[in-house]
């Protein structure tokens, strides 16, 4: 970067920012929330972390588009069994859709035992998670739908 470059602050006075680790790709840079008043004004790059010096890649870029989009999706869609249209629903409703369902089919499919032998495990449900996750994230799926619900299918889309 040129001096000029460094000596510029995009943040206006009275702005604040949140770093993080922009999960999106194996170089895993650092990206800085900017946002001033409650409204989120930029994502940049942040100067202080020593993988990425400041600088985005092209996906931590268009970060910012992902919250600010006006095609954004931003309701629960829901097409149920043979119905030809989509209606909203309200993610309070969506979410108990949802453990119902999962609750339901473990209870239908759980296999306490085989051959007498314990076995706590529902063979039923699976589970495929983001490849933005990190370990503590993972951790507690495993734990929860391993340990809780007995899922034995469970893995991430981790690329590195």
């Amino acid at each position: 970067m040129t001096d000029r470059t460094r000596g510029r602050h995009p943040p206006p006075a009275g702005g604040g920012g949140a770093r993080s680790v922009f999960p999106n790709s194996a170089r895993g840079g650092g990206p800085r929330g900017v946002k001033s008043h409650r409204a989120r004004i930029s994502i940049e790059g942040d100067p202080a972390s020593p993988i990425s010096a400041g600088h985005l890649c092209p996906k931590g870029a268009a970060t910012y588009e992902l919250l600010t989009h006006p095609g954004r999706a931003t309701r629960v869609k829901y097409r149920a069994p043979f119905a030809a249209d989509w209606q909203d629903l309200d993610p309070g409703t969506a979410l108990d859709m949802i453990a119902d369902r999962v609750w339901a089919t473990r209870a239908r499919t759980f296999e306490a035992e085989r051959g007498g032998l314990p076995l706590m495990q529902c063979p039923t449900i699976a589970h495929l998670g983001g490849a933005t996750l990190d370990n503590e994230e993972n951790y507690l799926i495993k734990k929860l739908f391993a340990g809780g619900l007995g899922m034995v299918a469970i893995s991430n889309q981790a690329r590195i």
